[in-house]
């Protein structure tokens, strides 16, 4: 799958159907020696703070986590 196919897709907790966003505002934190992807970063706050330049908290979710990559949305699975 291409990183440009990720980018619509939802993000939803398995465990309490939460929705933490989308793929399209979040950033990958890939190994630079294997060029696998580590993780995602989700912003936690999405209220243009970033604009701004300010920090916002970022919610990591390791690559590890994620149970299902469907059609609209990935199922990822954390506490």
């Amino acid at each position: 799958m291409r990183l440009s196919e990720l980018g619509q897709k939802e993000i939803v907790n398995l465990n309490n159907g939460g929705r933490l966003g989308m793929i399209v505002d979040s950033d990958l934190l890939i190994d630079e020696e294997t060029g696998k992807i580590i993780s995602l970063l989700v912003p936690e706050k999405r209220l243009g703070l970033r604009i701004l330049g300010l920090e916002s908290n970022d919610i990591e979710i390791h690559w590890d986590t994620i149970r299902k990559i469907g059609y609209d949305m990935i199922i990822i699975e954390i506490e």
